[in-house]
């Protein structure tokens, strides 16, 4: 049955899905044709992660499959098998509505409703009535009524664990190519920051040893995920970390902005801004950095939150952004929104989170007096 634990000669991976996901789930992988796997806009590690893993196994099965993502992703993500035929939304929308008409499946991963997808892309998936539709995806509060099958599992460390664990129920470990291992990995490490935070399930790593029993090299992965960035990301690294940091100590938060001058004066790519929110973090006591970034091409303003300890990155993203995401790392958006007026917004939640964020006898200092001594 597709439910036994996949054993390795020394350990178990237990699996969280239950019998009737992991059978219904095999069966509508076995009897489609043609498919399309589709992730959240902006995607990142975990998102073309877990598509191009979800694509290599329908490959090795024999099906039709095609990954569509709603716009640009990171350039360094562009290592990974079959990163070169992934169909942009935005800029093959014909090609996309054909590959969505055709689909006999459609499989969504990292993302727990339509919107997350885009307001077009999202309406179009959402919108087919006669094609089955399968969502994997560990973040909270999902649309129930999205997906024929739903495997939902916020415990989870990142969507690409979760795949893994589902290929687990289904026993279908051993159809995995090495390319897929790949991906999984690439995703898990990128969604969990090189495994520094979510990432306390033993099992994370067992199922790192059965990737590597695959024979993927980690640390070529990681040296692809890492060291694949020109010479301009840094120079805007140091530009934020000298010039924009906005760091509150009484607060044990910081803040830092981004116009879209300034990203196009250092030539900025998607994802040059990966993972330099988690930076401040690394400043003893801190314990919430707020990353502000303004699009290039739409009048929008992304959010990225990180925290430490108790302080819920998740729900100041819900209550001020417009977003979600994990307790202690979340994102949204301020669309139509000056930049002055975003790092307002993000002043006033930081004071609305003072209690977790401030020690008691600091909390009645206003952030602006703060950031100003901070800043002289």
């Amino acid at each position: 049955m597709y439910l036994r634990a996949y054993f390795s000669e020394k350990m178990a991976i237990k699996t969280k899905i239950s019998a009737q996901d992991a059978v219904a789930v095999r069966r509508m992988l076995d009897q489609c044709k043609n498919v399309v796997v589709v992730t959240h806009y902006s995607p990142d590690g975990d998102a073309i992660g877990s598509a191009l893993a979800m694509w290599e196994y329908l490959q090795k099965k024999g099906k039709q499959a095609t990954v569509i993502v709603p716009n640009f992703f990171p350039d360094f993500l562009k290592w990974m098998n079959g990163a070169d035929q992934i169909v942009l939304f935005e800029k093959q929308k014909a090609f996309s509505y054909n590959l969505l008409n055709m689909a006999d499946l459609v499989v969504v991963l990292d993302l727990c409703e339509a919107s997350r997808m885009g307001e077009e892309l999202g309406r179009v998936v959402k919108g087919l009535k006669r094609t089955n539709k399968i969502v994997i995806d560990h973040h909270m509060n999902p649309d129930k009524k999205f997906a024929d099958i739903l495997v939902s599992h916020p415990d989870c460390s990142s969507t690409c664990e979760l795949l893994f664990r589902v290929f687990v129920a289904m026993d279908q470990v051993s159809v995995l190519s090495k390319a897929a291992a790949e991906d999984i990995y690439a995703g898990m490490y990128t969604d969990t920051g090189g495994f520094s935070y979510n990432s306390n399930d033993p099992d994370v790593f067992n199922i790192i040893a059965e990737l590597l029993r695959k024979g993927i090299d980690k640390d070529r992965i990681v040296r692809n995920i890492n060291n694949n960035f020109t010479a301009e990301r840094f120079r805007l690294m140091g530009y934020v970390l000298y010039q924009k940091l906005l760091v509150l100590p009484e607060y044990h938060a910081s803040i830092y902005s981004l116009t879209a001058d300034e990203l196009k004066t250092f030539k900025y790519l998607k994802g040059d801004m990966e993972g330099v929110v988690n930076m401040p973090l690394q400043i003893r006591g801190q314990k919430l950095s707020i990353s502000l970034r303004e699009d290039l091409e739409h009048p929008i303003i992304w959010v990225s939150i990180r925290s430490y300890d108790d302080v819920s990155a998740r729900d100041m993203a819900e209550q001020f952004f417009n977003g979600g995401g994990h307790f202690n790392a979340a994102g949204g958006k301020l669309e139509n929104c000056t930049m002055d007026e975003a790092i307002a917004k993000a002043k006033v939640a930081i004071e609305a989170f003072s209690d977790v964020l401030a020690d008691p006898i600091a909390q009645d200092t206003p952030v602006d007096e703060l950031i100003e001594k901070t800043n002289k």
